[in-house]
C-alpha cells in the first residue's frame, strides 16, 4: 500500500485510478461562432432556443430592468416581480395550482425531496433515475428502496413493504441517457392506490408525455409535484416545480437550496419567459414538429424504432476506451458528440449520448447518419 497520508498522494492515487479506468474527464471548449467548429450533437438544447432572439432580447431586457443579479435569497430580498410572473406563468403552462422557481434543476430536485422526505416517509427511486434525484433521496435523509428500472411490480412490492410510512416514488419522466419513457399513468394510479405522492422530473420530456390533470390539480387520482428546468426547453437556466399551492408554501419554508440560494437571476428568468412565449406559439409547433422529423429520421440507424419517445438517441459501445474512441471519430468528421462512462452509466454500458435538436439542418442530420453507418461498419 502506498503512503496516502498527504494531499499531494492521495491526489495523484485518485487521478492515476480515473485514467487507469479511462474515466478521466477534461473540459472540451466550444466557440459557435468560429469558423469549422464541430456540428453539436450532445447538447440539451433540444428546441434550439438558447439562440432564439425572442429569447435573448427577454433576458437582456430584463437585466437592464433589474441588473445582473437578484442580490440576496428569495426570503431575504431575492423575490422580483419577474420571478412571481416567471412562476405563474409555469403554473398556467403545467396546469397546476401553483409553481415555485430555484436556481437550477438540481436544486430544485434536490430541495424538492429533502423537504418533502423525513423519518416517517418512505422514497420508491427508478433505479435509472438522474443523479440529482438520487442526492435528493440521501439527502433527504429518508428511507428509500430502489426500483427495477420501470418494473411496476418492483414499485407496488416496495410500496406495499413500506404501507406504513408516508410514500414519496421518485422518476424521470424522460430518462437522461437511454432516452426512454416512465410509465407515468400506471405509476400514478399505483400512487394513488397507497397514497403516495408521485415526483417526476420532467428535464428531458420536450416531446411528451404530456399531463391532464384533474380538478384537484392529480393525476389519475395521484397528488403530483412536476420538476422541471429551464435549461433544456426553454433555453436558459434554473429550475422549478409545479404542484399544489400547499406544497409550494411548504417548500418555501423547509427546501433548503430554495431558502440559503440567492435567488435565480433576473437574465435566467427572463430568458425562460421568452421560452415559455416562443414554445407556447405557433413556432413552438414547428419546432417541436422539426425535431420529431430529425427523431424519425436518425433512431433507425441506431436499431431504434422511428416514433422513439425523446432526442436522446444512445449509441452504447460498451468499454469505456471504445466510448472515447467512438467520439473522437464522431469529432473527426466534424460532429462532437461525449463519450458517456461510469459511473454516469453501469459498467460495460458506455455510450454515445446522441442529443438531436429542432435547428439541426437536413444536411447535418445526413452527415450525423452517413457517421453512424460509418462506425458500425468499421
Amino acid at each position: 500500500m502506498g503512503d496516502y497520508s498527504t494531499w499531494e498522494n492521495w491526489i495523484a492515487k485518485i487521478t492515476g485510478d480515473l485514467k487507469s479506468s479511462r474515466r478521466w474527464r477534461q473540459l472540451y471548449p466550444i466557440s459557435r461562432n468560429q469558423m469549422n467548429s464541430p456540428v453539436i450533437f450532445a447538447s440539451n438544447d433540444y428546441l434550439g432556443l438558447t439562440s432564439h432572439p425572442i429569447v435573448k432580447k427577454s433576458a437582456i431586457s430584463a437585466i437592464e430592468k433589474y441588473g445582473s443579479g437578484s442580490g440576496a435569497s428569495r426570503l431575504v430580498t431575492g423575490t422580483l416581480d419577474i420571478h412571481i410572473e416567471l412562476e405563474k406563468r409555469l403554473a398556467e403552462w403545467k396546469g397546476s395550482q401553483s409553481a415555485l422557481v430555484f436556481s437550477s434543476g438540481y436544486s430544485a430536485n434536490v430541495g424538492v425531496i429533502s423537504a418533502l422526505g423525513g423519518d416517517d416517509a418512505f422514497i420508491v427511486s427508478d433505479e435509472l433515475n438522474h443523479a440529482s434525484l438520487i442526492d435528493g433521496c440521501r439527502l433527504s435523509r429518508t428511507n428509500f428502496g430502489v426500483a427495477k428500472h420501470c418494473d411496476l411490480g418492483d414499485y407496488e412490492r416496495l410500496l406495499g413493504e413500506n404501507r406504513e410510512k408516508r410514500l414519496i416514488v421518485v422518476t424521470d419522466s424522460v430518462f437522461s441517457m437511454d432516452g426512454d419513457i416512465a410509465p407515468l399513468e400506471e405509476l400514478a394510479k399505483l400512487c394513488a392506490g397507497f397514497g403516495a405522492l408521485l415526483i417526476v422530473d420532467e428535464a428531458h420530456a420536450v416531446m411528451g408525455p404530456y399531463f391532464n390533470l384533474d380538478s384537484e390539480g392529480k393525476y389519475f387520482g395521484a397528488k403530483i409535484a412536476r420538476i422541471g428546468t429551464f435549461s433544456k426547453t426553454l433555453g436558459s437556466l434554473g429550475g422549478f416545480v409545479a404542484t399544489t399551492s400547499e406544497i409550494c408554501d411548504l417548500l418555501v419554508n423547509r427546501a433548503r437550496s430554495f431558502i440559503f440560494s440567492t435567488a435565480l437571476s433576473p437574465g435566467d428568468a427572463g430568458g425562460a419567459l421568452g421560452g415559455l412565449s416562443v414554445i407556447q406559439s405557433e413556432e413552438g409547433e414547428t419546432l417541436l414538429g422539426n425535431l420529431r422529423k430529425n427523431v424519425e429520421v436518425v433512431a433507425p440507424y441506431l436499431g431504434l424504432k422511428s416514433n422513439h419517445p425523446s432526442p436522446i438517441l444512445p449509441l452504447i459501445v460498451g468499454e469505456e476506451s471504445l466510448a472515447i474512441e467512438a467520439s473522437k471519430f464522431f469529432l473527426n468528421r466534424g460532429l462532437l458528440i461525449t463519450a458517456i462512462r461510469p459511473p454516469t452509466v453501469a459498467p460495460m454500458t458506455s455510450r454515445l449520448r446522441i442529443a438531436l435538436s429542432a435547428i439541426h439542418t437536413s444536411r447535418e442530420i445526413e452527415l450525423l447518419c452517413l457517421a453512424i453507418e460509418e462506425w458500425l461498419d468499421r
